[in-house]
């Protein structure tokens, strides 16, 4: 099935995917965790920088069965299995722990690393040794000479008149091999009329939000049968809105003439009070959940003033924002919308400190006309595509998706917001002429380059 969300841990060490047909598959790095405790000699640091360039590897660690479809009889609504979103939690213990979340039901679940017992086979063609008697051959049924025993008493000969002229066992004992196991902790369910876009772990350690089209829920790890509703953007007259079972694009519409819809949800990195959240409208909202218990009007609103003065029809759905995320640092918040990138910085929401082109071609030569390429992407609903974003580790690099497999990557600070373009191809050709788009752009330099090929 084809994949659905991609989520890496904290570190790096972990990668869990999921698919559409509601599977979790996780990998884990081949060299072990990058964690901060390891020690390393002066010659392995001197190395550092060069093994920093390196692809890292992920090998297979386990898969499970997150989410099954589902029939929500009250509403005739079928619930597919598809994984919407993942989410590493903190974990104190050597267990992993991730969230996982269909469009309706939220899972917690635990992978454990576990020694399993496993026999070998007995290479002999007479079998009449059984498997358990072989186990135990080694242990409870060994004399003195080193002759294994029969359960009856009996002793096997050796020489000619062995019962084995010429074949012996050659395995006989059991090994243990490291498997992970998943299992399911918590099932967080029936708190969302519509479908689930986000999930946000807290720097606390014990809560995570929930977001659909219209709501927030405010969740405790340890609780699965109760939640906070802290936003609530449900309009009073329920009949503006389409049937529950349209899909999301269809009831964004709605929202983008007649109201408004959330589109992401996130905690800050840090501050485990402050979250924020986007809009079909083109906001974001950096709400305190220490000034009120309901934060639907105690936010701060983000808003770029260039961009909300005449508009259009189109222009009014393509100013949606389908993404926001924190850097590690929290200084900053990178929101994306159909057109633009954009980093926004925490203490100016008047304007984005950078704003990065992604689909230039599309977007009107004339600003009272309409671009024809955006009428043809209405009819055909590819105007309502959602796109994603992701930072780097040191908050500076940015990327996100665009269409034919293009990945755009942007870097702040170094005085151009042109980017580069990759193409995600497994012809080496390709890759090559990606990477000295890159080198072209100084995203990376030409020994970086180099080793990546």
């Amino acid at each position: 099935d084809r994949i659905s969300t991609v989520e890496f841990d904290k570190n790096g060490d972990y990668v869990a995917v999921g698919d559409r047909g509601g599977r979790i598959v996780i990998f884990e790095t081949k060299d072990g965790k990058n964690t901060a405790d390891q020690h390393y000699s002066r010659n392995q640091l001197e190395q550092l920088d060069y093994v920093s360039l390196n692809h890292p590897e992920y090998r297979y660690k386990t898969e499970f069965q997150s989410h099954e479809p589902e029939f929500d009889y009250l509403k005739s609504l079928e619930i597919e299995e598809k994984i919407n979103k993942l989410k590493w939690c903190t974990s104190l213990s050597g267990s992993l722990f991730i969230l996982s979340t269909n469009d309706k039901t939220i899972k917690l679940w635990k992978v454990k690393d576990r020694k399993v017992k496993k026999a070998r086979e007995i290479d002999s063609p007479h079998q009449l040794l059984s498997s358990e008697n072989t186990l135990l051959s080694e242990r409870s049924f060994m004399n003195e000479q080193g002759i294994p025993s029969f359960a009856n008493g009996n002793h096997v000969e050796s020489g000619a008149n062995s019962i084995f002229p010429s074949q012996e066992p050659r395995s006989k004992i059991a090994n243990y091999e490291d498997t992970a196991y998943a299992r399911c902790r918590r099932v967080y369910a029936h708190a969302h009329d519509f479908n689930i876009n986000s999930l946000s772990n807290n720097s606390d350690g014990e809560t995570f939000i929930s977001a659909d089209d219209l709501r927030i829920n405010l969740w405790n790890l340890e609780v699965s049968n109760q939640s906070f509703s802290i936003i609530d953007m449900k309009p009073s007259n329920m009949e503006e809105l389409t049937d529950e079972s349209t899909e999301f694009s269809r009831l964004s519409l709605h929202f983008v003439v007649r109201g408004e819809v959330i589109t992401s949800a996130e905690f800050h990195p840090i501050h485990c009070n402050l979250l924020a959240y986007s809009s079909s409208r083109g906001f974001i909202r950096l709400v305190d959940m220490r000034q009120s218990a309901l934060c639907d009007y105690s936010a701060r609103i983000f808003q770029d003033e260039e961009c909300h003065g005449s508009r259009s029809f189109l222009t009014e759905i393509v100013a949606s924002i389908t993404d926001i995320k924190f850097p590690v640092d929290g200084r900053h918040i990178l929101s994306r919308d159909y057109m633009n990138l954009k980093l926004w910085d925490m203490h100016m929401d008047s304007s984005p400190v950078a704003t990065f082109k992604i689909h230039e071609h599309l977007r009107p030569k004339v600003a009272c006309n309409l671009s024809m390429q955006l009428c043809d992407l209405y009819n055909n609903d590819s105007i309502f595509d959602k796109f994603e974003c992701c930072l780097s580790g040191d908050g500076l690099h940015f990327a996100t998706g665009s269409y034919s497999n293009l990945l755009r990557i942007f870097f702040h600070g170094g005085g151009s917001d042109e980017g580069a373009t990759i193409e995600a191809s497994k012809d080496p050709n390709r890759l090559a002429a990606s990477f000295l788009s890159l080198i072209s752009s100084g995203l990376i330099t030409e020994k970086h380059s180099l080793v990546k090929q």
